[in-house]
């Protein structure tokens, strides 16, 4: 009996040596591959600045919390911006609003999102709120799921496509506007308790808009993607209302801001030949139909500015197809090296390398601190545009394998790109002159008096049309945090004024809430991998 024992104990003290030598051997290669991947992460929230991480992660890296406490803070506004019947609202001084909206004309437009600071459902910009926000999904799905904000995406993209699919009643038909902007500004009030009256715009044959028509065909298309395995009823629907509209498009061609002067002095359209060129390619992508592909090859030397690189926004898609079309030609075989592809995959290399600070190429369109400056209005569209178009450019380079992009006589690597995208998030975050984080909610210092009526209102205040002005003229901080709005952003100077009455800086959008969702779920973990959605 005790020789027995003494030798299963003996087996036994093997046995356990041998597993825990080799628990410490994974223990060690686990380490020495993590801290590589991760040498260059520095405290306040930045990845690394470049070098050795050009390497493929694999799928799920770790989680940035800077970036992913922001992306959580940042899908908020989208629940802020909501009207019609709420479901499950999580914003407790927001209710249902604009129930009749569309009713005059026997639709139902209660749901979709508010502009910015006002009642305004403008068709265009919230069409490419969309567009951008199921490119995110679609791209970056997975960097959403690892900090459980991929189910909120996909809630605020339903909402919106909702509605656009309630717009679009018949193929030639598009109500592209709910409300009149020159009424609904001279009120400050509640979207709960507003009492202007909700009048419809709409496109048709008789009176055309291409642009818009077109960024709700994109929209569509895109959207249909995201939901093709979760709910393919939905998906095929969306699929049909973006064939239809973009038909509408082409076959009726005509400005929407030159057919509706009134929309000029809010949603003025520059051309309608971006937005035909990228619904065609976000069709390519849903369809796989060649003749999206043909018309972006063939309307190419029309449209797409060819070998000038410009600023991607609400106005101008030519870089965001230029990405997206070059796309094709890092995943999709047979593609890599077409004829009819490549002007856009030259442009969109320009786009990059126009970014990058240290290229012979480099915009100077930039404040002291490295933050791309374009326009006083809005001025953080552009930076936060271009930093979400490097690191999806960044991250199709490092999935293709391709180690470098020639700037002139210059080479950079796939993680220069990320490494610009960072500096443009972390300025907006508040690594900036005047400390400030232009994302409500995050940090310690943001703007308390942000241009937003439903902020700026007590939630148990009863006012009407003219008295709310009172609390667009207070002097105290908005009585409730719209969370996630990302403002207008500083000056040249980098300087901001946060006051109520500055919309130029200190107003949000949806739009723009779609683009930095865009951009933070592209940071949000190490991870670089992409997954095909074709």
């Amino acid at each position: 009996m005790g020789e027995k024992s003494r030798s299963r104990c003996c087996c036994c003290s093997w046995f356990i040596g041998i597993i825990v030598l080799i628990a410490v051997v994974l223990a060690i290669v686990f380490t020495v591959r993590h801290n590589k991947a991760n040498k260059h992460h520095s405290d306040d929230g930045g990845a690394d600045d470049g070098g050795a991480d050009d390497i493929v992660p694999l799928p799920g890296g770790s989680i940035d919390k800077n970036y992913a406490d922001a992306l959580k803070i940042a899908m908020q506004f989208f629940d802020i911006q909501k009207s019609g019947k709420l479901e499950n609202n999580k914003i407790p001084w927001r209710g249902d609003s604009g129930l009749e909206d569309g009713s005059e004309a026997g639709v139902d437009l209660s749901k979709g999102l508010y502009d910015a600071g006002d009642h305004m459902k403008f068709g265009f910009p919230m069409a490419f709120t969309a567009t951008l926000l199921s490119w995110s999904i679609l791209e970056y799905g997975h960097h959403m799921d690892s900090v459980n904000q991929l189910d909120p995406a996909k809630d605020s993209l339903r909402w919106t496509t909702d509605f656009l699919i309630h717009a679009h009643p018949s193929p030639n038909v598009l109500y592209i506007q709910v409300g009149d902007p020159e009424t609904d500004h001279k009120c400050w009030e509640r979207p709960e308790t507003m009492s202007s009256k909700r009048s419809l715009t709409k496109i048709d044959t008789e009176t055309p808009g291409t642009e818009v028509a077109a960024e709700t065909a994109a929209a569509m298309a895109a959207a249909s993607l995201v939901f093709k395995q979760s709910d393919p009823k939905y998906s095929s629907t969306l699929l049909k209302h973006a064939k239809e509209l973009f038909g509408f498009a082409d076959n009726h061609r005509g400005s929407y801001s030159v057919n509706i002067p009134e929309v000029q002095s809010y949603y003025n359209s520059t051309g309608y030949g971006d937005e035909l060129l990228w619904a065609a390619s976000w069709l390519y992508h849903a369809t796989e139909d060649k003749t999206y592909l043909d018309f972006v090859s063939k309307n190419g030397d029309e449209f797409a500015n060819f070998g000038s690189p410009s600023w991607f926004s609400w106005d101008n898609k030519l870089p965001g197809t230029q990405i997206l079309l070059s796309r094709l030609t890092f995943f999709k075989k047979g593609l890599s090296g077409s004829k009819g592809l490549q002007g856009y995959k030259e442009t969109a290399e320009a786009v990059m390398c126009g970014l990058l600070p240290n290229s012979p190429t480099a915009t100077s369109s930039r404040t002291e601190g490295g933050l791309i400056w374009v326009a006083e209005w809005n001025a953080l569209q552009q930076p936060v545009s271009s930093a979400f178009l490097a690191t999806l450019y960044s991250d199709y380079m490092l999935t293709s394998g391709v180690e470098k992009l020639s700037c002139g006589d210059t080479s950079f690597k796939p993680s220069e790109l990320r490494t610009f995208a960072r500096s443009q998030a972390d300025y907006m975050l508040g690594k900036n002159p005047e400390k400030m984080s232009y994302l409500v909610g995050y940090g310690d210092k943001y703007p308390e008096f942000v241009h937003h009526r439903g902020a700026s209102i007590p939630a148990d205040a009863n006012t009407g049309c003219k008295d709310g002005f009172e609390w667009l003229n207070s002097e105290e901080p908005n009585p409730n945090v719209a969370y996630g709005a990302l403002v207008g952003g500083p000056f040249l100077n980098e300087t901001f004024i946060d006051a109520r009455n500055n919309s130029m800086q200190n107003e949000p959008s949806t739009y723009n809430s779609a683009l930095v969702v865009g951009l933070l779920s592209s940071l949000v973990t190490t991870s670089s991998s992409l997954k095909s959605f074709m």
